[in-house]
C-alpha cells in the first residue's frame, strides 16, 4: 500500500492504511463474504448474500424477512433484521426488538458450537421479549407468539447444555408467528 493515500482500492474494497474495509461513506464494514451463520470466510469465496444495513421495514415486513432467513438456516442473517428495526423503531419497541435480536443471535451460537454462549444469549432474549410484553401488555405483537418464543429459547439451551454440540439452525428455527398469524 502507498503511505499517500487514506483509501486505497484495489479489488473493489475500499480499505483505509491499515488495510480495514469502508464503505463509501468510510465508516468501518467488514466486506469479507459470510457463510449462512455468519462467519467470515476469505476473500474471494463465496459466501451467502448479506443482510443491508440500515434498511428501515414495516414490523410485519422485518418478522416476515426474519422468519425466511431463520427457516434457511441464517439466523445470524435475522440478528442483523431485527437489530435493524431495533435502531430504527419506536423507543417503545426497542426492547422487543433487541430481544429478537439475542434470540437469532443465541441460535447462531447454538448452530457454531458455542453452547455456553449460546445458551446464555437463548435465556437472555426469552427474559427480554417475556418483560417487554409483561411491561406492555402485547403477548401477541405483529403476530408474534412471545411465549411460545420464550418457551422454544429455553427448551433450546438446555439441550445445547446437555449435548454440547452445535445443532441445525435450520432445524431449530422458532416459528416467530402462532398458528392462527
Amino acid at each position: 500500500m502507498s503511505g499517500t493515500s487514506e483509501v486505497e482500492q484495489g479489488d473493489g474494497r475500499d480499505r483505509d492504511p491499515d488495510g480495514r474495509d469502508r464503505d463509501p461513506d468510510g465508516r468501518a464494514r467488514n466486506a469479507r463474504p459470510r457463510d449462512g451463520l455468519g462467519r467470515p470466510l476469505p476473500y474471494g469465496a463465496n459466501g451467502v448474500e448479506r443482510q443491508p444495513e440500515g434498511l428501515v421495514r414495516s414490523p410485519e415486513a422485518t418478522v416476515a424477512e426474519a422468519q425466511a432467513l431463520l427457516e434457511g438456516g441464517k439466523p445470524f442473517h435475522a440478528h442483523e433484521v431485527f437489530e435493524d428495526a431495533w435502531k430504527a423503531g419506536p423507543e417503545e419497541e426497542r426492547a422487543l426488538w433487541r430481544g429478537l435480536a439475542q434470540l437469532a443471535v443465541g441460535l447462531t451460537h447454538a448452530a457454531r458450537g458455542n453452547t455456553t454462549g449460546g445458551a446464555r444469549l437463548l435465556r437472555r432474549g426469552a427474559g427480554a421479549v417475556e418483560e417487554w410484553s409483561s411491561v406492555t401488555g402485547r403477548a401477541h405483537p405483529y403476530g408474534m407468539e412471545l411465549g411460545e418464543l420464550a418457551a422454544w429459547a429455553r427448551e433450546l439451551a438446555g439441550v445445547v447444555e446437555r449435548d454440547g454440540t452445535a445443532i441445525s439452525a435450520e432445524t431449530w428455527a422458532p416459528r416467530l408467528r402462532g398458528r392462527g398469524a
